[in-house]
């Protein structure tokens, strides 16, 4: 349910983004927004009161929004309160960003080391991610997993290449156990 709301309102914002010529305006109100909230949870906290009437919620969302965010956003946002839907918002608003990112061929990927890699090694890895993807720029966030003992793996979307060694140990291990010895 929460998935489907987040589209159905981050469709919403994105066609108006684009009606409205303004999308690059309007992703930036979301990126700050979404900081904003993240970062101020005495803010979440009183916009969850069950206590605080909606007409409260809005006359404060008001307030903060007035002469900072664009019109548009202002009253997305308003809307959103209004339906109830403001513990969602985080939501919208990242379902909002990708959807921006895949319009504008901006791509994210996830990359998992067992160690660092120096700048040369990320450097190799976005070019061959932009050889073999239809994005145009790639956004890498890089963890490590010394738990994979070596190799990568990396996840764009819902697309994942593992050639990590303990993939590769366990498939290996799950081989070796479907071998049966002659005696």
């Amino acid at each position: 349910m929460a998935k489907q709301v987040a589209k159905t309102y981050g469709d919403a914002l994105f066609e108006l983004a684009l009606e409205e010529n303004k999308l690059d305006s309007i992703a930036d109100n979301v990126a700050a927004l979404t900081e904003a909230f993240q970062s101020n949870q005495e803010l979440t906290k009183l916009m969850s009161h069950p206590k605080i009437s909606r007409e409260e919620k809005l006359k404060v969302m008001a307030s903060i929004l007035e002469g900072r965010v664009e019109e548009e956003i202002a009253g997305f946002i308003h809307i959103v309160i209004d339906k109830g839907r403001y513990l969602e918002l985080d939501h919208i608003f990242q379902y909002f960003t990708s959807r921006v990112k895949e319009y504008k061929n901006i791509g994210t990927a996830y990359v998992t080391t067992a160690v660092e890699l120096r700048q040369e090694q990320k450097e190799q890895i976005v070019k061959r991610l932009l050889e073999t993807t239809k994005y145009k720029t790639i956004e890498v966030q890089y963890t490590l997993d010394q738990s994979l003992i070596g190799g990568m793996i990396i996840r764009i979307g819902d697309r994942v290449v593992d050639s990590s060694i303990r993939t590769k140990l366990q498939e290996l291990t799950r081989d070796l156990t479907k071998i049966q010895l002659a005696v």
